[in-house]
């Protein structure tokens, strides 16, 4: 749960803040995404960074309620880790020549890479404590 709580609250303060991104902020965030995917490019900045920033909220939300399964917040901050990790990967200046090793301008974007790997945590640790469970209940049901 500490895990949850504290990338939680982190990704819910970042949606929050894109909800009320000025033009500026608009635009660099929606810049960085279409280098690193340029699919995006048709996106109006504003509209693509709101966007962005519900998804960020819902997900914040998400991990912060007792109520959704760590599965599916797990899965989500996974889905959304990979994306953040993919800009570290696929933007220019953000690794060290031929090395995922961090530039000085990659680190803010490496360590999105511990996003990916709490999100794998928690979707793994529900799977696997589903798997022991039921391993249990069989155990118990079945006499032995």
């Amino acid at each position: 749960m500490p895990a949850r709580l504290i990338v939680g609250a982190f990704v819910l303060n970042s949606g929050l803040s894109k909800l009320k991104a000025e033009d500026e902020t608009a635009q660099y965030v929606h810049g960085t995404a279409k280098t690193a995917y340029p699919f995006l490019s048709s996106q109006d900045p504003v509209e693509f960074t709101r966007k962005l920033g519900k998804a960020e909220v819902a997900l914040g939300a998400a991990l912060l309620l007792p109520v959704v399964p760590s599965l599916v917040a797990g899965a989500a901050l996974t889905a959304f880790a990979a994306g953040l990790t993919g800009l570290y990967l696929r933007l220019p200046g953000t690794r060290e020549e031929g090395s995922l090793r961090p530039t000085q301008e990659g680190i803010p974007l490496a360590k999105d890479s511990w996003l990916l790997g709490i999100g794998a945590a928690l979707t793994l640790e529900d799977l696997l404590g589903s798997h022991e469970r039921k391993t249990v209940i069989q155990a118990e049901v079945v006499p032995g």
